[in-house]
């Protein structure tokens, strides 16, 4: 998700994944323990950050209830955070599945699916 961003902003979101994926072991829910963060996406003033998790093999009910833990943890997440870098604000965070392994494994099907119709020239 590389759009001209400045290298503070790069920084921060990479400060983020890190201290976000800490966090998540210390919350007392063994589901959002075992989550992993993918990326993190920043807006420009660091006032809002999407946060993508990893799907796993989670169901659409399952990802429904942990978005709704996320949801909930969401302010001790965000004040691990401060206290964690000593920051004075941190951004809203906002939870997502990321879905781009999904994406890329039937794009790559349908390539494959398409080389063995029209012959591998």
């Amino acid at each position: 998700m590389l759009k001209n961003k400045s290298v503070k902003l790069l920084k921060t979101e990479s400060l983020l994944k890190e201290v976000i994926s800490e966090a998540f072991g210390t919350l007392g829910d063994l589901e959002l323990r075992g989550l992993c963060v993918t990326d993190v996406d920043c807006a420009k003033g660091k006032y809002d950050a999407k946060v993508y998790v990893d799907p796993m093999m989670f169901d659409e009910r399952e990802r429904v209830l942990i978005l709704r833990k996320l949801k909930k943890a969401k302010g001790l997440l965000q004040e691990y955070c401060l206290s964690s870098e000593g920051w004075y604000r941190c951004p809203k965070l906002s939870f997502y599945f990321d879905d781009m392994l999904a994406h890329q494994n039937k794009m790559e099907k349908l390539f494959e699916k398409v080389r063995e119709e029209f012959g591998e020239n």
